[in-house]
């Protein structure tokens, strides 16, 4: 038994831009090179030309973006600094229990899941905030420690790092949304079975942008069903259009084509 340092390998994440590129030329082994620096590269001109005419040159295409979006790609691609710490003190049946509990930013977690859970999680279940335009609060920058959870949950002070809300006049006001959500879902994919799905509860503000968020990184063909459910038994006087909703959603999208027996 040796001492671990944040340089050894079982406290790194999984390198998720390594492992993309690996099944890629696994596929196609033509298509890597060498970079200026000796480093392995892909050869974007000849994967295009090994795709032939499925690859798509139009400027006009259907597309679903946003602000931001190629950040909140490289965002789910880029390791997690953090570790996971044990506390024995603070769990019960630490020697026997089967389950785990973890407390700290879901991105980063996500992230450090990926190596010892990738591909065999048979069902996921989130919650994510929703988009109310007062309370959804998102931090300007990223950093990857437990501190930012923390302080987003109000269990920390300030320290010295700006936090804005979203409101609705915002003119990224889905845009912060989606920027949240994206890399999450990414990685909560990577964590799937084959035959794995994922619940995500959402109302009528974001879920439209869900749905085309889950096409995108879960493919449309494996969109399963919408539940609606009502969470609400009386009138809801905060309504301003005079209209009073009962119900939110609970979307069911799967991994794969495979079998999803509930």
């Amino acid at each position: 038994m040796h001492k671990l340092t944040a340089h050894d390998a079982d406290t790194q994440s999984l390198d998720l831009v390594a492992d993309n590129i690996a099944k890629l030329t696994a596929l196609f082994p033509e298509i890597l090179t060498e970079g200026a620096d000796g480093g392995k590269r892909v050869d974007f001109e000849a994967l295009r030309e090994l795709l032939g005419t499925a690859v798509e040159d139009k400027e006009e295409r259907y597309n679903f973006t946003w602000h931001g979006k190629a950040q909140a790609r490289r965002l789910a691609q880029t390791p997690s600094t953090g570790t996971l710490r044990p506390c024995p003190a603070e769990s019960k049946h630490w020697d026997s229990t089967q389950n785990l509990f973890i407390e700290g930013d879901n991105l980063e977690v996500l992230k450090l899941l990926q190596k010892s859970y990738h591909q065999r999680v048979k069902m996921i279940y989130i919650d994510p905030p929703y988009n109310t335009g007062k309370d959804f609060i998102y931090p300007d920058n990223y950093r990857d420690n437990i501190a930012n959870y923390l302080e987003l949950t109000g269990q920390t002070g300030e320290d010295g790092r700006k936090l804005a809300a979203n409101p609705e006049t915002s003119g990224r006001y889905h845009t912060h949304w989606l920027n949240m959500m994206y890399p999450r879902l990414k990685l909560a994919r990577n964590l799937l079975r084959e035959d794995g799905v994922i619940f995500i509860s959402i109302d009528d503000t974001e879920v439209t942008n869900l749905r085309k968020l889950c096409d995108e990184i879960f493919g449309e063909e494996n969109f399963i069903a919408q539940f609606i459910w009502k969470c609400r038994q009386f009138t809801d006087a905060r309504s301003v259009r005079n209209v009073s909703t009962d119900h939110e959603y609970l979307r069911l999208f799967g991994n794969s084509r495979g079998s999803h027996n509930m």
